[in-house]
């Protein structure tokens, strides 16, 4: 998915418009969970997140996607990981 595409998928779920956000080379976080949704596009890089202890990796194009309060713990690739993320309470 481009972020044209991304843009009006978050248009037509009500999400606001989404923010950048960087993460470091061979970074993570253990598990946690936010008090909103989140939809985002991948731009560069690669996260991997693990949710109910299932990984997935998520690289430029993908969009992923986390429930309200959904524990998940995630962790960057060698490059570390560029996205852009919409939140929605």
């Amino acid at each position: 998915m481009n972020t044209e595409q991304f843009q009006l998928l978050l248009e037509r779920e009500g999400f606001p418009e989404p923010v950048e956000v960087q993460q470091a080379p061979n970074g993570g976080l253990g598990n946690h969970e936010h008090p909103f949704e989140v939809r985002a596009l991948v731009i560069e890089g690669n996260i991997d997140i693990v949710i109910h202890r299932e990984s997935r990796t998520y690289k430029a194009g993908d969009v992923f996607e986390l429930g309200f309060k959904e524990v998940h713990s995630e962790s960057y690739g060698p490059e570390g990981v560029k996205y852009l993320a919409s939140r929605k309470q």
